[in-house]
Parts: structure tokens; C-alpha cells; sequence
């Protein structure tokens, strides 16, 4: 039999490359012939052919986006969602062929709404827009999105969401989208803009929990969203929203820090290749490197760091006297902690100035731009100054000098309580936390940390995938697949990519990862890994003296990726359903 395969899913990364490949390889099982479509973000996109779809008996499209259709009228013509494919891509097949029905103008329309509409679904159509975004914006973001894109079409709504990556706003909403939408969905670690959204229904989450419990914040969305108004304090409050809220500012500073950390550690690398005191020369090309990535970039780390924690607590009049105290952390010696503390400090005093100061309706448009900004930057620089820097710079001296100076028994058991901490929670609240603590002691010219915490982070993703290797019979066909997608994540230094093997069987999996990688944090630190760039996974060994030494690097990851890789294929529990000949 000759077939045609069309599979889509919003964000073209995992859900379409994955089906493509089941049902690649269970046409080969069947022994049919198949030409496939796969609409993908990652690569181009080849389209069927009007003589391949000519020659098929019958078009299959796992799809939970639009697809072109009426190319195939009066063709046989199966529809679903992609997921449908997951579960036995063979018995998937088999079911298309024989409940396909002849595609006709008149049933073109209908054929489209079906595949996007859930079977259960009890409540009326409604309209969705959503924004997603992380604080590195590469994982967490694109995998939320695709999950409430999915969860949306599959109970039959229309949906549009909105990707904040690290590369900029992806798939943007426009106004009239805005306008027409019944409920606003905000999936965010970090401080976004929702002036747009003014008198709009909003609800608040987090990716995590978007990309976890899809379904349950589906529902929270349509029961508890409330009426947005910008420029106003929320009527109410509590403990746990404050919680998040600090750690929000936090990652939005964070976010907005890394790309600098990135370009000035990775130029600082770059200059070593010609000398590890080359650049003491003046004149010479390693000397301006030095410059671009220690003089520069790295000057500017904290300050950016503690103005975009301004930034998102107290909005546009919190940047400058963020950036403000930023600077003076660092002129001072105070640096990331300090800079963290001057960051909170800037934004709740200009959001304080803000609430608090009344002036004439005449003067009002200067609080913004002169009041609030003259104001906040005078307290948080006199204060960091006169009360903060000193401390904080002292306790910043000790840490480092501690760092620098720790025996192999010190350094081992840091290793292992950040390398942990990676692993814990994937991407969560306590893995940026290890990851921030590593990224913000680049400042201070302190490399092994963050060499330790990014060998880790890599640990659990290229141990799922290894285990799927080793322990092919305990693991269905998506499984397996969803593990050659966890490790090349894992290269990338993508902790996430062990989510979906996490949220199924957690028991088993976080102690897995966190066995290896407390392990491979601990030889990392004990053989004295340093790395200047804070991102880029393996990739990073193509920058000459980014990662030093290479080869025990390597060994601690490959270590801590055996442990977990080894530790899941023993722990898991084989598939009940028997496999037959």
C-alpha cells in the first residue's frame, strides 16, 4: 500500500518531528510505501507532490495545527490529532486506513474543525491567546506553548500563543486577536508587559506548570482568571503570590544578564587562545578581546542585572535607579549580591514613590520621568553606599576567597549540593537557583562553579536518553524516541528535555538524575573544571579554552550521565502490554 503522512503541531519541535519518525518507521514494519510531510519549526519543509498524492490510496494528517486540505479532495483522507500516533503508531495506521473517508468540497471544512476537536469536549468554542516565557528562553517556553496549544485544540478552542525566547517575540499577537480573546493565558518566570491586556481577562501561571498540568490550568484559566487593569495595585494579595513575585524579578534580571554573561565570557575565552597573559600586551588583538568581554561586558553584568529587577517590579521608572545601584555594587565590590539586594531595593522604592507620592494633576507627567527616577536612585545609591555595600562586599570577599581556596573536600561537597540542585526540579525554582549562584560568581573571576553546574545540568537529559538506550524493551516506541530528543537536549545543555520522562514517572527518575548528577558536580569540582561562558553545552568545546581541562570535563558528564542513565533502566518497570511477533 502507498500512503501519504502530513503531521504539524504548533511549534514544528517535538510533537511533528517525533510522529514523522513512528510513522516513518512503522511503514517500514508494514512493509508500505509513504511519502511524509513533516511541518517542522527546526527544518525545512518538504510538501507533497501532486504525483505523490496522486499515487496514494490514502492521505494521513496528525496535525494539531491547520493544514492545507483541499489539495487532497477526492482523496481518502484520515484526520487526527498528532498525539494519536504516540501510543502504537502500527494499530494508528491500520485505524486510518480503515476509517478514511473521500475528502469532498463539501466536507472540507468539517474534516478541519474535527481534528482539532476533542470528542469529550462539553463546553462551548472559546478564544485564547497566551504568552509564554522563561528565563533562558529556550526550553520551558516552546514546550509550554506547544502543550497549551495542544490541550486548547484538542477541547476544541481556538488558541494563538505568544513565544518569548531568547531570540525575541515569536508568533505575536495583534490587537484584534487581543480584543477577540475570551481569556488571556500569561505562562511566564519572568516580569511581562500587560499593558495591552488592559480590561482583558488574565491568569497568571508559571511554564512549569503549563508544561505539567496543562488540563488543570486549562481550567484554572476559565474559573479564576480576573480582570486585568494596568497601572493598578492588585485588590488583593498573599504571601505565596509575593513569594513568586520576588522570584519572578529575580529571573527577569537574570534573563536579561545572560546574554552578556555569554558574549563577555566566550570573548574572554578568545583572547587566552592566544596566551593566558596575552593580553597584557596593549595593542595586540587579545587585548582588545580582553576588553570587549572583561571591561565591558562583564562590567556591565551586575548593573543590568539589578536594573531589570527594577524594571519588572516598578516598571520603566525602576530601570534607572536599578541600573544605578547596580553599578555602584559593583564599583564597591559587592557584586551579584549585591547587585540582587540593590535591584530590590531601586524597584520597591520607585514602587513605593509611585503609590505613595501625590502631586497636582498639572505635575503628574513628571513623576515618571523625573520625580520617581531622581527620588529612588538618591535612597538606593546613599544606601548602598552608607549601609549595604560594605557588608555585602565583605560577605562577597569571603565567599570568593572561599571558593578560590577550598580544599578538594570543599570543593567536592559544593559539587555535589549544586549538582543536585541542577537536577532537582529540571528546570524549576531550585535549578535556576544553583544556576544563578554559578552565572553571578562569573563577575568575580570564579569559573569552577558554573562549570560544575552546567556539567549537571546536562546529567538528566543524557540520562534518560541513555536509558532508553539500555533498556530498549522496558520503553514504547514514543518513548524511545522522546529519549534520541532528550539527548541531543542534553548536549545542548537542556535540563528539560528529562521533563516528559519526569511528569510520567517522577519516583524514579528525579532520584536517577540527581544520583548523577551529585556526581558529576562533585568530579567537576574535584578535578578543577573552570568555565568562562555560563550556556552551550558540548557546543562550547568548539570556543578554544572556554572549558578547561576538556578531557576530565568529559569524563565527569560522561559519569554522572552512566549513573542516571544505568540507575532508570534498573529502576523502571517494563511495559505490561506484551510485545507480539
Amino acid at each position: 500500500m502507498k500512503i501519504a503522512i502530513v503531521t504539524a503541531c504548533p511549534s514544528g519541535i517535538a510533537s511533528s518531528l517525533i510522529a514523522a519518525g513512528l510513522l516513518e518507521k512503522a511503514v517500514a514494519e508494514l512493509n508500505w510505501q509513504a511519502d511524509i510531510e513533516c511541518h517542522s519549526s527546526v527544518a525545512p519543509t518538504t510538501a507533497l507532490t501532486k504525483q505523490q498524492i496522486a499515487a496514494a490510496e490514502c492521505v494521513v494528517i496528525a496535525a494539531n495545527s491547520n493544514v492545507d486540505d483541499s489539495r487532497f479532495i477526492g482523496k481518502k483522507v484520515y484526520r487526527s490529532a498528532v498525539d494519536a500516533v504516540f501510543t502504537d503508531a502500527k494499530a494508528y495506521l491500520a485505524q486510518a486506513i480503515d476509517n478514511a473517508t473521500e475528502l469532498t468540497i463539501s466536507n472540507e471544512i468539517s474534516s478541519n474543525e474535527s481534528a482539532v476537536t476533542s470528542t469529550d469536549a462539553d463546553t462551548s468554542s472559546k478564544t485564547i491567546v497566551a504568552i509564554t516565557a522563561c528565563p533562558t528562553g529556550v526550553a520551558h517556553t516552546f514546550m509550554a506553548a506547544e502543550a497549551l496549544e495542544q490541550e486548547g485544540q484538542r477541547l476544541g478552542h481556538s488558541i494563538k500563543v505568544e513565544t518569548r525566547g531568547s531570540v525575541g517575540a515569536k508568533n505575536q499577537l495583534s490587537s484584534a486577536e487581543i480584543a477577540a480573546a475570551d481569556v488571556v493565558i500569561i505562562a511566564a518566570d519572568i516580569d511581562i508587559d500587560l499593558a495591552r491586556f488592559d480590561g482583558k481577562k488574565v491568569y497568571k501561571t508559571s511554564t512549569g506548570l503549563a508544561l505539567k498540568k496543562t488540563k488543570q490550568t486549562m481550567g484554572n484559566a476559565f474559573n479564576d482568571a480576573q480582570v486585568y487593569r494596568h497601572g493598578k495595585a492588585a485588590a488583593s494579595g498573599d504571601a505565596s503570590s509575593e513569594k513568586t513575585g520576588a522570584y519572578k524579578h529575580l529571573m527577569t534580571g537574570v534573563s536579561h544578564m545572560l546574554p552578556l554573561v555569554v558574549a563577555g565570557g566566550l570573548a574572554i575565552a578568545l583572547s587566552f587562545v592566544f596566551g593566558i597573559e596575552a593580553f597584557k600586551e596593549e595593542g595586540t588583538l587579545a587585548a582588545a578581546l580582553m576588553t570587549i568581554g572583561g571591561g565591558s561586558a562583564f562590567a556591565l553584568m551586575i548593573p543590568v542585572l539589578a536594573g531589570f529587577i527594577a524594571f519588572s517590579i516598578a516598571d520603566r521608572p525602576g530601570l534607572a535607579p536599578g541600573l544605578i545601584g547596580g553599578m555602584l555594587a559593583s564599583s564597591t565590590g559587592a557584586g551579584f549580591l549585591g547587585g540582587i539586594v540593590a535591584g530590590f531595593l531601586a524597584g520597591y522604592t520607585a514602587k513605593l514613590i509611585a503609590e505613595k507620592v501625590q502631586l497636582p494633576q498639572s505635575m503628574e507627567a513628571l513623576k515618571p520621568i523625573l520625580i520617581i527616577p531622581l527620588l529612588a536612585s538618591l535612597i538606593t545609591g546613599l544606601v548602598m553606599i552608607y549601609v549595604v555595600g560594605g557588608p555585602v562586599s565583605a560577605a562577597m570577599n569571603a565567599l570568593t576567597e572561599f571558593l578560590n581556596n577550598m580544599g578538594s573536600a570543599n570543593a567536592v561537597l559544593l559539587g555535589i549540593i549544586l549538582g543536585s540542585m541542577m537536577c532537582f526540579d529540571l528546570g524549576g525554582p531550585v535549578n535556576k537557583t544553583a544556576y544563578t549562584f554559578g552565572v553571578g560568581l562569573l563577575a568575580s573571576q570564579t569559573y569552577a562553579p558554573m562549570a560544575a553546574v552546567m556539567a549537571a545540568g546536562m546529567v538528566p537529559a543524557l540520562g534518560m536518553g541513555l536509558a532508553t538506550f539500555l533498556a530498549k524493551r522496558k520503553f514504547n516506541g514514543s518513548e524511545q524516541e522522546a529519549g534520541k530528543a532528550s539527548f541531543v537536549l542534553g548536549l545542548c545543555f537542556i535540563s528539560e528535555g528529562a521533563i516528559p520522562f519526569a511528569a510520567r514517572d517522577p519516583m524514579r527518575v528525579i532520584p536517577s538524575c540527581i544520583a548523577g548528577g551529585a556526581l558529576t558536580g562533585a568530579l567537576s569540582m574535584l578535578f578543577g573544571a573552570e568555565l568562562m561562558a555560563p550556556h552551550g553545552g558540548l557546543f562550547v568545546l568548539l570556543i578554544p579554552n572556554a572549558i578547561t581541562p576538556v578531557f576530565m570535563y568529559l569524563v565527569a558528564i560522561a559519569a554522572g550521565t552512566l549513573v542516571t542513565g544505568v540507575s532508570y533502566a534498573v529502576l523502571k518497570q517494563s511495559e505490561e502490554k506484551p510485545v507480539t511477533a
